[in-house]
This record gives C-alpha cells, structure tokens and sequence, in this order.
C-alpha cells in the first residue's frame, strides 16, 4: 500500500492546480482581470504558508545548505504562473494548456539528462499515450492555428520548460529543512517575483481584501501554492523528476472536469476519450513499476 502513497501525492498536488483555470474564469467573470487573481494567489499563498509556518514551528525560519535548491524553486514556481499567464493572451486556452503540458515529456528529458540515462519503455509508452491523449481532452483537434500569434507559442514552451525545472528542483531535498519552513520561503519567492510582473498594487489600494477577491485569493492560494508544494516537495522525490511530471498530467483532466461541471462548459465524446486515454497513459510507470517490485519479491 505504502508504494502507492508518493505517487497518489504527486497526483492530488497535479489535480490542485487543475481547478485554477477555473478559478480565474470565475475571477474574471465578476469584473477582475487576470493578473489581480494571479497576484492574489501568490500574495494570500505566502500569507497561508506564513500562517502555517507561526502556528506549528513558532521559531524564526533559517535556510541552512539549501539556499540555492529554494531559491530555484521559489523562481521556478513564480515563472511558471508569469509564464503560463502571457500564453493565455495570445493562445486560446485549449492550444495554452496543450502547450503546458509539453512538461510531460520535458520533464522526462530533464531527470535523463540529470541522471544521466535513457527513457526507460514504461516511460516512453506512457509520454506517446499522454501526447495523444492531451490532444484530445483539450479539444483542440478543430482550433484554427493560422494567425496566432509566434509569442503564444514561446511562452507557452517557457511555462511547459519552467514547470519541469521546478518539478526536477523538487526532487532535491534539503538536508535540515522541515516541508513547512521550504514552503515559507519558497512561497515568499515566487510572491515577489509575481509582484513585479503582475498587480501588486491590489494590496495597496485595498483591492485584494474585497469580499470576493479575497475568497478566490484564499482559494487559488490554497490550491495552487499550500497544497501542491506541500504535497511535491514530500512526494517528488520519492517517485523522481521523470514519473512526477508523467502522474502531473492528472491536471488536464480534472480542469476539463471542473471547468464542465462549475463553468457549464460543453464536453465532446473525444475529450471523454482523452481524459480515460491520459488516466492510462499516466498510471503505466506505476503499474510498471509495481509488477517490477512484486517480481523482485518472488524471485528472491
């Protein structure tokens, strides 16, 4: 049993971040623009995990060795949210999703060429099903793509290439560093590379405490920052780079779902097949992995 919780982690982080698409649209729909509800889930992300952090280690956070790891990884989380929030204004969010999820792959690549090795089947079987099954799930088999416009296509890679670093970063762990305090300043990274980029100034000028932009900063800062770090900085690196990021394409699905289910979006009977063919194509490394352990047990 115990062999399926790591795995069962990455994947709840990975369906966390498939409710925030919708969360935006929601967002959006009640007068706010896309980089206030962005901001707001980085700035009340880092205030949750400043909240944890006083509540249960009640002692000023210290990085010890792993200043660098933290560093890149609180860059990475912030990149990926900048990123992936220009591609959705030049691509149609199908194609942006579509592109995000070139992670898969490129985040196998990266644990290769880290560990310094080759794609094992499993993994290769699994990133061909993946491909075929995002294609589908994400309705974009019907998307006209004369006209769009070459920077959709670039920072929709940098946000697949961003979310794979990050994904790889976690897969370090640091020697002395409870999960709270990573998240603490890991959070507090990616909140002020945000600041930069997208509305710091709904906290000066009272916007972020608004009755209904606060509850989607709540939300969007519990599922796209508390809990997906939380649970990959625990999990990543017990299932590694490669698998993490092939289980992480449980988000597809579940954005479709919810974005179906809360947004009353229409679902075809292709994009039903793409969700089953990726919940296939994402459960083969573990299943192989699995068969592999129970078949060191009885030759043994």
């Amino acid at each position: 049993m115990k062999l399926w919780i790591y795995p069962l982690m990455v994947v709840f982080a990975a369906s966390s971040y498939g409710t925030l698409s919708t969360m935006v649209k929601l967002a959006i729909g009640e007068g706010y623009t896309a980089s206030e509800a962005v901001a707001s889930q980085y700035i009340i992300g880092f205030l949750l995990a400043l909240i944890i952090y006083l509540v249960t280690q009640r002692k000023l956070p210290r990085l010890y060795g792993g200043g660098k790891i933290i560093l890149l990884a609180g860059i990475f989380t912030g990149m990926t949210g900048i990123v992936y929030g220009q591609a959705l204004i030049y691509l149609p969010a199908s194609l942006a999703v579509v592109m995000l999820f070139q992670f898969t792959w490129i985040g196998t690549l990266i644990d290769c060429i880290l560990r310094k090795r080759l794609p094992t089947r499993p993994e290769v079987i699994s990133l061909i099903i993946l491909f075929i099954g995002t294609i589908l799930a994400a309705g974009v088999l019907d998307v006209d793509l004369s006209g769009i416009d070459w920077r959709g296509w670039v920072y929709g890679f940098a946000a697949a290439v961003s979310f794979s670093l990050n994904m790889n970063v976690n897969t370090k762990q640091v020697e002395g560093m409870n999960t709270t305090t990573r998240l603490l300043f890991v959070s507090f990274i990616a909140a002020v590379m945000i600041a930069f980029f997208q509305s710091p100034e709904i906290v000066w000028n009272g916007k972020l405490f608004t009755e209904s932009l606060l509850f989607y900063g709540l939300a969007l800062g519990l599922l796209g920052i508390i809990i997906p770090i939380y649970l990959f900085v625990i999990a990543v690196p017990k299932v590694g780079g490669a698998v993490s990021s092939i289980l992480s394409a449980m988000e597809l699905p579940v954005a479709v779902i919810v974005s179906v289910l809360v947004l009353k979006e229409a679902l075809s009977w292709l994009q039903v097949l793409g969700i089953l063919v990726i919940l296939v194509g994402m459960s083969i490394p573990t299943l192989a992995t699995t068969l592999k352990n129970k078949k060191r047990r009885t030759t043994s």
